[in-house]
């Protein structure tokens, strides 16, 4: 297929996108559609279109051009001036706040490179979102009774019910069309992609569940698929474990139930992707975050949440960047979180002294930083670039010290996301250079 033809498909997938919203809009002006109804049937639509991409399209990079345009069209809709009585509606008409637009393009993109042409770990999470997550909203909607509540509202149990049992037929049918695993593996693994993916739709905000979703069932899927049932067996042992832990030191932190188990998801798929020296430094973010919310509170609404969100959008960035640059960026992503724990220190004690708050932050930073130089030892050495990342590591340190300690004021709104852009900073340019020189 031509360049040019792939690039006027991906302007005509435009056109399809925006002639749906509009046939939607028209629709629900004829039939009095809800505008929950509204968004879901968007949703569908989308999502089903998204699953021909990789038949679509010869090359990837038109793919990644597509989901570059949509994202431009998604933030024009988000205009007042479509926003309300254009099409952008048919998106935005419901009364909260939801970035679930702009994060299924992202979604869509970041599932299309990461399942690097395996057919089952692009179409199960796709598939699973577009059908589960829309049965599971239309349930709940129209059949709901029983409610449970999170941050931004109230989920129903026939919805989840709904997202189970839609989820649980989609993971069989695709694990038993599109791999080679053992049949009582396809039953174990459906069972465990539905009950995660139950859980990350019950307790998603903001429309976060339409990354989070996809992505944790993608790089899920590729860890565990080959793997003995005795493993999958290890892993529901360390879910239980893991709930129990947070469910018990969370009120000790003044975390609701809801991000405790937003934590508790983050946990397993945390423990269940990566070895565990790799997920050390990152469950400390946690901690580190609530021990400063606790001494030096900040404003935003779902701070508990944020975090999550921050640090988990932040890690599958690493992940991707390290796919497009064939580079293992591991120990740069490391330095990353390092900086985050050093950064939520500087602000913990945002009403000591300033001495104070130096000193402690940089004995923080050290000892962090030695424990991370010796976690990464336990990495095979195709994981471990050459070279002395010491000076790398005490410039991130040395910037999160000062960043989170000389006006810790700065981070009492949009804290999380602050800090992880400032600790993201150094070990970037960092990376850039290294892969350039390389």
């Amino acid at each position: 297929m031509s360049v040019a033809l792939q690039i006027a498909i991906a302007f005509a997938s435009v056109a399809v996108l925006l002639g749906l919203m509009a046939s939607v809009k028209r629709l629900a002006s004829a039939y009095d559609i809800s505008t929950e109804v509204q968004r879901k049937l968007v949703h569908i639509g989308t999502g089903l279109y998204a699953l021909t991409l990789p038949w679509l399209f010869t090359d990837d990079w038109p793919v990644f051009m597509l989901v570059g345009l949509t994202l431009i069209v998604m933030c024009i809709l988000r205009m007042p001036s479509f926003s309300k009585g254009g099409i952008g509606a048919t998106l935005h008409g419901v009364n909260r706040q939801s970035y679930g637009d702009l994060l299924l393009a992202l979604a869509v993109g970041t599932a299309f490179l990461l399942s690097d042409g395996h057919a089952i770990l692009y179409i199960l999470p796709i598939a699973t979102l577009t059908l589960a997550d829309a049965a599971a909203a239309l349930t709940g909607s129209h059949y709901g009774r029983k409610f449970f509540t999170v941050e931004d509202g109230q989920k129903s149990i026939e919805g989840s019910v709904a997202f189970f049992m839609i989820t649980l037929v989609i993971a069989m049918v695709c694990l038993l069309l599109l791999s080679d695993v053992s049949r009582p593996n396809v039953i174990l693994l459906a069972v465990m992609v539905a009950s995660f993916g139950t859980l990350v739709e019950a307790d998603s905000w903001r429309g976060f569940d339409n990354f989070f979703l996809p992505t944790g069932l993608l790089v899920f899927l590729e860890s565990h698929m080959n793997s003995q049932w005795q493993e999958l067996v290890a892993l529901i042992g360390m879910f239980l474990f893991a709930i129990v832990l947070f469910m018990r030191v969370a009120p000790k932190f003044g975390i609701t139930n809801h991000a405790a188990r937003v934590y508790i998801i983050s946990t397993f798929l945390l423990i269940s992707v990566t070895a565990p020296q790799n997920t050390v430094i990152p469950l400390l973010v946690f901690i580190m975050h609530a021990i400063a919310h606790r001494r030096n509170p900040c404003k935003a609404a779902y701070p508990a949440l944020d975090i999550v969100a921050a640090l988990a959008l932040a890690s599958f960035g690493w992940l991707a960047l390290g796919l497009v640059t064939e580079a293992n960026a591991l120990m740069y992503y490391g330095l990353m979180v390092v900086g985050l724990c050093v950064g939520f220190a500087g602000v913990a004690w945002g009403q000591r002294p300033f001495w104070l708050r130096v000193g402690a932050a940089t004995l923080l930073g050290l000892g962090l930083f030695g424990l991370y130089q010796v976690l990464m030892l336990f990495n095979p050495v195709s994981v471990r670039w050459p070279g002395d990342m010491t000076v790398t590591g005490a410039i991130v340190i040395g910037a999160m010290v000062i960043a989170g300690s000389l006006k810790p004021a700065v981070f009492d709104t949009h804290r999380a996301a602050k800090l992880t852009l400032l600790a993201l900073v150094v070990p970037l340019c960092s990376f850039g250079i290294k892969v350039m020189a390389v």
